[in-house]
């Protein structure tokens, strides 16, 4: 897989600071207005086509502790799919790691607080059907992978309960 070239200074500690501040204050305005702020993601090709956001919480490996993360999504039937996309950096997301450790989860949509849900991560033939119905929700999933040698992995968020 040839990868492009990656914007200078995507992987500077200062666009890591920005990034957790920015979750942490999306948590907080979803939170305070169930969704109603928050919801949507409006940077990249989401200017154009905004993408929903979801929040999940999911328990930390390691640490036992509760975290939440917003997180772009896409239904699929009664899933929800997500992708651990951290930008096309080298590394997997902490919350993924999470998730195949503590697969059971709680999302918060737009309007809906509260959803259980089971992660799994999709196999390679059913990341090869989400992933260009992904890229049609949010086409900078195909820059995210072309930035990285790693695949990017697809998480399918089933209901629970």
């Amino acid at each position: 897989m040839a990868l492009k070239e990656k914007p200078e200074g995507l992987d500077k500690p200062i666009v890591g600071k920005i990034i957790k501040y920015g979750a942490k204050a999306n948590v907080a305005v979803f939170r305070l207005t169930n969704g109603r702020i928050g919801s949507k993601w409006r940077i990249g090709a989401g200017w154009r086509k905004p993408v929903p956001m979801l929040l999940l919480d999911h328990v930390g490996r390691r640490s036992g502790q509760e975290f939440t993360t917003p997180l772009l999504y896409m239904p699929h039937g009664d899933d929800v799919v997500i992708v651990a996309s951290q930008g096309g950096l080298p590394k997997n997301p902490q919350w993924y790691y999470n998730l195949t450790a503590h697969p059971d989860a709680t999302i918060h949509l737009k309007g809906e607080r509260g959803r259980a849900v089971r992660a799994r991560v999709a196999g390679p033939d059913e990341k090869a059907v989400l992933w260009p119905l992904l890229v049609e929700v949010y086409a900078d999933f195909d820059s995210y992978q072309s930035w990285t040698d790693r695949e990017i992995p697809v998480v399918v968020l089933e209901p629970r309960g």
